[in-house]
C-alpha cells in the first residue's frame, strides 16, 4: 500500500511540474541526414516519449519520407488533437529536419532506408498512408492512435520490417 501511494505522489507530482508542452524543446536532434548531404530516397521511421508523465509509458511515433532528389522530407503522424478539432487525425509536413524533439523528448530512429529500395517503398507507404482507416478517430487506449498508424502503414508494407517498441500503446489496434 505504502509503495502504491508513493507512486501516486510521484506521478502527482510530475504532472503537476512546472514544464509548458508550448515550450517544449522541438529543436532537431542531429538524427535525420539532412536532404542538402544526400540525394537518395530516404524513409525514417522516429518515436519519442509521449509528453510529460505519459512518456513513462508511451511513445509517439512518426514517419518520414524524403524523395530521390527532394530538398525536404514528407512527415507523417497522427494527432489527436486535430481530430478533436474536425480535421484529419494524419498531419502531414514538409521539412528539412524531420528528427525534432516530441515536446521536450529525444526521438530514437527505429528504422532507416536509403537508395533504391526507398525510392521502391516510398508509393506502398504512400498508398498505406492514404488508405489509413481511421483517419477520422482517436483514441488514446486501445487505439486507433499514432501507434495504430504506424503499425498499419508496417503491415501494408511488409518489406518495412519495422519493429515497434514495446512502450508503442495502440499498435495492436491495426492487427
Amino acid at each position: 500500500m505504502r509503495t502504491l501511494i508513493i507512486a501516486c505522489v510521484v506521478l502527482f507530482i510530475s504532472a503537476c511540474s512546472n514544464t509548458d508542452w508550448r515550450t517544449a524543446s522541438r529543436e532537431p536532434a542531429g538524427i535525420a541526414t539532412l536532404p542538402s548531404e544526400d540525394s537518395r530516397a530516404i524513409i525514417e521511421f522516429y518515436a519519442a516519449d509521449a509528453y510529460s508523465w505519459r512518456g513513462w509509458f508511451a511513445v509517439h511515433p512518426w514517419i518520414a519520407i524524403k524523395e530521390e532528389k527532394a530538398t525536404k522530407y514528407n512527415v507523417y503522424e497522427v494527432i489527436g488533437w486535430q481530430v478533436e478539432r474536425g480535421l484529419s487525425a494524419i498531419r502531414e509536413y514538409e521539412t528539412e529536419t524531420p528528427d525534432r524533439y516530441w515536446f521536450g523528448s529525444k526521438p530514437q530512429l527505429l528504422l532507416s532506408i536509403k537508395g533504391e529500395k526507398a525510392a521502391e517503398l516510398i508509393p506502398q507507404i504512400k498508398a498505406a498512408i492514404a488508405g489509413y482507416p481511421w483517419a477520422n478517430e482517436y483514441r488514446v487506449i486501445p487505439g486507433p492512435n499514432s501507434n495504430t498508424f504506424v503499425a498499419w502503414v508496417a503491415l501494408q508494407v511488409p518489406d518495412l520490417e519495422l519493429e515497434l517498441p514495446f512502450s508503442a500503446i495502440g499498435s495492436g489496434y491495426a492487427d
